[in-house]
């Protein structure tokens, strides 16, 4: 696996749960809600605007962490989603953030982008599978 993909995979393992997590809106009540929970909606903020994309700008993470044009459209929609639903929760909480009147459009994309983010890796897969099965390995 080249450097290239080895980063890829690392900054995916992180990007692709916190979307998810977005679009499980029972999880989000079971864990962001919890205060005993390690995980909130914060962390998920940092993942997707700061540590491992840029939500706002997501066509700079094309090839880093994000796989294809389609990705980089619903991401840029899932920051516009969080930013609108941010707006509405001026304590900044995580029950502000999931009675937002915006939420149910961030759930929405996440639903979106997590499939077409997991159909992409799985293929990704499927294709060192082939690659790996066919060269004599």
């Amino acid at each position: 696996m080249s450097e290239d993909s080895q980063r890829k995979a690392n900054f995916r393992v992180h990007l692709v749960p916190a979307v998810l997590a977005l679009g499980n809106p029972p999880w989000q009540r079971d864990v962001w809600l919890d205060p005993s929970s390690f995980e909130n909606l914060d962390h998920i903020f940092h993942t997707l605007f700061d540590d491992f994309c840029d939500a706002d700008h997501p066509e700079h993470y094309l090839g880093i962490s994000l796989r294809t044009e389609k990705e980089v459209s619903l991401m840029r929609q899932l920051g516009a989603a969080l930013n609108a639903a941010a707006a509405e929760a001026p304590n900044d909480t995580d029950a502000e953030y999931l009675q937002a009147s915006a939420w149910p459009e961030v759930v929405a994309v996440a639903g979106r982008l997590a499939q077409v983010m997991v159909a992409n890796d799985l293929s990704e897969l499927a294709t060192l599978w082939e690659a790996k099965h066919t060269d004599g390995s």
